[in-house]
């Protein structure tokens, strides 16, 4: 028997909890949360370390506290959650959208929805995307599955750890690792500039006297059963190695934390256009993708670099699928936001220019002594001084005020404006 519901979100994870607290404040009621694990909160279940909270609620949470207080609100409101519970395919239908699902309890229920919010969050990379040459021993993971193991299962995947790439994720593992007693040989960037967070830089790696290789890669692995030594080399201004400069390093165990992928199977599945940039959905200024019902929120979207910008992208997120539900989202006229000079991506890609509007970016490169420039036709409508920007540091904004005349947005960056 097919079950009706005004929202389905796909994925209880930060993104997931939050949009489904805000679509309830907005006066929605029948909601479904769909889960693929056996609990709520996703990633931040395992990250254990402290650091999130302080955007969201003025104070300094484990990844579990985080996840805690949304699940309170969440079974508080009675929000139906199927957990143990996977999203085969989402159809788009005249009237509505209809879902099915694989349930270990449930078998293969079949749902309708209203709106459909995509949080499915994202996964890391792995050697397959990287085609690292050498032998394929045991010993090579994920840092966010080494985070698993030591946080959650209270396995240790090895005693001396070689961490290829400074993600967020790699740098708070090689401080994880050094207190369990293992010896962080050092982590390897490809960029000449860290992957992840300064603060983690600094608390991660510095403060054990853990070296950092800008600019170098591992190009070969060696080991038969398991890993017993990478080739590390420097690489040139292409990011090709050099061979001046290489040297071997020992090591039991390889981590990778070489970046993050939208998971997004189920958003090509339904139609959903991505971004070729992001890897994550192309929306409009509500949230909404190129499916009509079907809106996306968090690390599916976009790789954030706080959990607390998730949830506030989330609770957005609720809100517009609220309306749209309710009949009440209205569009006037949409214009298309283009992104110049060092920047990366900007999300929405296009906004309806009636409303204040949240823009999310990233830079290219490093920069020092920048200006953060909003161009509308050409002319700047906002502008904003940053000391240092980074590519691991998400930029936040709120476009106002947009003259009613504006065919196309620009942001970029430029140098020394006075």
């Amino acid at each position: 028997m097919k079950r009706f519901y005004d929202a389905v979100i796909i994925g209880a994870g930060p993104a997931g909890l939050a949009a489904a607290l805000s679509l309830k404040r907005n006066g929605i009621e029948k909601i479904l949360l769909v889960e693929r694990e056996g609990y709520c909160g996703g990633v931040l279940t395992q990250c254990i370390h402290n650091g999130f909270g302080l955007h969201k609620f003025r104070k300094e949470l484990t990844g579990p506290e985080y996840a805690e207080r949304y699940i309170e609100l969440v079974e508080k409101e009675r929000i139906e959650i199927l957990k143990k519970t996977i999203a085969l395919d989402i159809i788009p239908l005249e009237e509505g959208l209809t879902l099915y699902l694989l349930s270990e309890e449930h078998g293969l229920p079949e749902v309708s929805a209203r709106a459909v919010i995509l949080a499915m969050g994202c996964r890391e990379r792995n050697r397959g995307n990287l085609n690292i040459p050498g032998t394929r021993p045991e010993g090579i993971m994920t840092a966010g599955l080494a985070q698993k193991l030591v946080n959650i299962e209270g396995y240790m995947p090895g005693k001396e750890i070689v961490i290829l790439g400074s993600g967020d994720i790699g740098l708070i593992m090689a401080r994880r690792l050094t207190w369990e007693g293992a010896r962080v040989k050092c982590v390897v960037e490809l960029q000449p500039y860290p992957g992840g967070l300064m603060r983690n830089v600094v608390q991660c790696l510095n403060d054990f006297n853990i070296p950092l290789y800008l600019s170098h890669t591992v190009t070969r692995i060696m080991g038969n059963r398991r890993i017993e030594a990478v080739e590390i080399s420097p690489t040139d201004e292409t990011a090709g190695p050099k061979e001046r400069g290489r040297f071997i390093e020992s090591c039991d165990t390889l981590l990778l934390s070489v970046g993050l992928v939208p998971e997004n199977e189920l958003s090509l599945k339904a139609g959903v256009m991505l971004d070729p940039v992001t890897g994550g959905p192309v929306v409009d200024s509500n949230l909404m993708t190129s499916v009509p019902g079907i809106f996306a929120c968090g690390n599916v979207l976009h790789v954030h670099d706080l959990v607390d910008y998730v949830s506030d992208e989330a609770e957005r997120c609720g809100e517009k699928a609220a309306l749209y539900i309710m009949g009440r989202l209205k569009k006037k006229r949409e214009i298309p936001v283009r992104t110049g000079n060092m920047v990366r991506y900007v999300l929405p890609s296009r906004i309806d220019i009636a409303e204040p509007v949240h823009l999310s970016l990233r830079p290219i490169a490093p920069e020092e002594n920048t200006h953060l420039l909003l161009k509308a036709n050409g002319s700047v409508i906002y502008k904003k001084k940053y000391r240092k920007i980074m590519p691991g540091s998400m930029i936040r904004f709120e476009a106002k005020n947009i003259p009613e005349e504006t065919e196309s947005l620009e942001i970029t960056f430029e140098g020394k404006t006075g």
